[in-house]
């Protein structure tokens, strides 16, 4: 036989409280006091009672439910990413869905889609493409959308990223201060800001200082990809002396190649900087300089964005790039020998 459903009425009546008072407690971001809310929660576990989260959201209107949606999580950088928004947005009274999308517009238009057959309040969208019909699509239905480490063309999308350009540029002038030459770049996939940005920074620096780009290869933030790139790269009669990878996962990768595979020294013959600071960066077998992502700011900003889009039916777009610094490790000279 079925368990009796326990109501608010008998979790009040125990807790000598108000049926409404029940309804406050469990209610994210209600006031109430200490004092009932201990009441509520005592009475609550006695009886084994459970809020139907769903009745209420049919009630206010309100799922507090945010669809967030990722192009892959092989890129350390995103697993961290995922879990400091969730927590931050948990913190707000908000559950998080997690959706899979590639990294066209094409796909996560179906995966949007889905999320808002699921009444979502908003969606941030993690560096994937969105098209100009979904964003319109989402802006009817007054489901707010920011990217998160992407951003967009389409003023309407509000977009939180780091300043990848200035990144570009520090990196720039870091190798060439180090006395390097033949500076190489491994480029990401050529349909994300994030890796425009960044190449853009990077050559615009070059420029200035009279260089041009030694070789390029596309890496297209993919593993297999970023390994052919290298060795195309690193095979060739000469060779780049400094290579900039446009993030961190495939920076790993090549370090990885050049060294076990090509015999080169790091950075004894070649210099390696990537983009991201994720965790394996600072590890010993790989010490890598690269750019830090301020993952946390980026996520604070973009879970204040999206909660003020939906809480105070902030419709206002907001762009916010955050500088992140250079990590300067064991893999790229400072100064020529």
């Amino acid at each position: 036989m079925a368990a009796k459903k326990i109501t608010s009425v008998e979790v009040a009546k125990l807790a000598g409280v108000s049926q409404s008072a029940v309804s406050r407690v469990f209610t994210p971001g209600a006031s109430v006091s200490k004092k009932t809310k201990e009441k509520v929660h005592s009475a609550s576990a006695e009886l084994g009672y459970r809020p139907n989260v769903l009745a209420r959201s049919l009630i206010t209107g309100r799922s507090r439910i945010i669809g967030l949606v990722v192009a892959y999580l092989d890129n350390y950088f995103y697993p961290e990413a995922v879990e400091l928004l969730s927590n931050a947005l948990q913190k707000k009274g908000y559950h998080v869905l997690v959706f899979m999308a590639s990294k066209t517009a094409g796909n996560i238009d179906v995966v949007v889609k889905e999320m808002l057959d699921y009444q979502v309040d908003g969606v941030i969208a993690a560096s994937v493409a969105m098209s100009s019909s979904l964003a319109s699509n989402c802006n009817a239905a007054g489901v707010p959308v920011v990217l998160f480490n992407r951003a967009q063309d389409d003023e309407r999308l509000s977009a939180v990223t780091s300043d990848n350009i200035t990144g570009g540029q520090k990196v720039a002038k870091f190798l060439i201060a180090g006395g390097h030459k033949r500076l190489g770049y491994i480029a990401g996939w050529e349909g994300a800001s994030t890796q425009r940005d960044r190449e853009a920074g990077f050559i615009a620096e070059l420029k200035k200082h009279g260089k041009t780009l030694f070789a390029r290869e596309l890496g297209n933030f993919n593993t297999s990809e970023a390994r052919k790139a290298t060795r195309k790269m690193f095979t060739a009669k000469e060779i780049p002396d400094a290579v900039f990878v446009a993030n961190d996962h495939m920076a790993l990768i090549a370090m990885d190649v050049i060294r076990f595979e090509l015999g080169l020294k790091i950075p004894d013959d070649v210099s390696v900087v990537g983009y991201d600071d994720v965790p394996l960066a600072s590890w010993p077998a790989y010490n890598l300089t690269t750019v830090r992502q301020p993952a946390n700011q980026m996520v604070g900003e973009t879970v204040s964005i999206l909660i003020d889009s939906i809480e105070n039916k902030s419709n206002e777009p907001r762009r916010i790039a955050i500088d992140g610094p250079l990590i300067m490790r064991g893999s790229a000279r400072i100064s020529d020998k």
